[in-house]
């Protein structure tokens, strides 16, 4: 049974609170566990916003829900694209959208999970996408320039064809200049023209999740072992098998891509370990940027070291029907 249909019958009517809840917070926090916690307390499902757990095959190194959680509570937007093919911030905006109305329409609650901070925002936001699917030969040809020239020199070409759009990308952000030059080659029309922001389509609130950083990377090193243990190497190779490239952009994802230097016979196994590690912190620090300058209310859940609980749960119902916050234009901590 498809997600989108389960236990529809049986689902009774449900009160909507104000807002939609958002789980945020970086890699090992505890979203999942509280998203699970949330959507049973609530009669809610699952709406996955993690570009990894999109993808087929790829299930040890994305911590993927399990086959009890996948069971226990209907989540949307999981193992919708193989490893050759990354879905697009459109396609998922569109399939997010769509989760969302429908759950609600069987009078349940989604509940919005996520990792990937530029598909959230995309959601959350209401932006405007090109619809111009990726040109993985035209990304190249571009990142190769960009290798040879420096990011400016494509800044200086987009300022020349769409100098609005050259205005508000930084010269520095590789991957949105050549994703602005990519628009404009395919449709003929400035990027700006194609992009925007409408607002929010619902109510929402971020449940900010956070936790010592010691006690976080110490959970990353956890996580780390139990992944090596559950098969991450067996994963990759059965992938590789498969003909799934390094080329491609989900096997170029951490916990994946370090291991192409140990099978060259570059490096041993316990280099693997120490890359991993390293590159999930160093994408923990830069997931603490994605959600700044949101004009949305906030709830900042610290977990300290402990476990997610009825504590954490009842905090986020009454913030979920907080009279105080309904309408906020404001970032803050409720």
């Amino acid at each position: 049974m498809d997600a989108d249909d389960a236990a529809a019958d049986d689902a009774g009517p449900f009160p909507p609170p104000r807002r939609i809840p958002v789980i945020f917070g970086p890699t090992a926090v505890g979203k999942s566990a509280l998203a699970l916690a949330l959507a049973a307390a609530l009669d809610g499902e699952i709406v996955s916003l993690d570009s990894r757990q999109m993808v087929r095959g790829m299930d040890v190194g994305t911590a993927k829900p399990s086959a009890a959680e996948l069971a226990q509570v209907p989540h949307h937007l999981v193992d919708i694209a193989g490893p050759e093919r990354s879905p697009s911030m459109s396609e998922v905006q569109a399939l997010a959208y769509g989760a969302i109305d429908a759950i609600l329409g069987r009078g349940r609650l989604p509940v919005l999970a996520g990792g990937t901070g530029q598909y959230l925002r995309a959601i959350l936001e209401g932006w405007t996408i090109p619809a111009v699917p990726p040109d993985p030969a035209l990304r190249a040809a571009l990142e190769a320039e960009a290798a040879a020239e420096g990011a400016a020199a494509l800044h200086d070409r987009l300022a020349l064809q769409d100098p609005a759009a050259a205005a508000s990308i930084d010269p520095r952000n590789l991957r949105r200049l050549i994703r602005a030059l990519e628009v404009i080659q395919h449709s003929g029309r400035p990027f700006s023209d194609q992009s925007g922001r409408k607002g929010a389509p619902h109510p929402w609130l971020i449940v900010a999740l956070g936790r010592p950083r010691d006690v976080l990377y110490a959970r990353i090193d956890r996580r780390i072992d139990a992944m090596l243990e559950a098969g991450l190497e067996d994963e990759l190779r059965g992938l590789l098998a498969a003909g799934h490239g390094w080329e491609l952009p989900a096997m170029r994802s951490v916990g994946y891509q370090e291991w192409a230097a140990y099978l060259r016979g570059e490096i041993d196994r316990a280099e693997v370990l120490r890359l991993i590690r390293h590159n999930t912190r160093r994408m923990v620090r830069s997931q603490d940027n994605w959600l700044r300058n949101l004009d949305l209310p906030v709830l900042a859940l610290d977990l300290g070291d402990g476990e997610v609980g009825e504590a954490e749960v009842e905090r986020v119902l009454a913030a979920l029907d907080d009279d105080e916050a309904v309408g906020s234009t404001k970032v803050r901590e409720i």
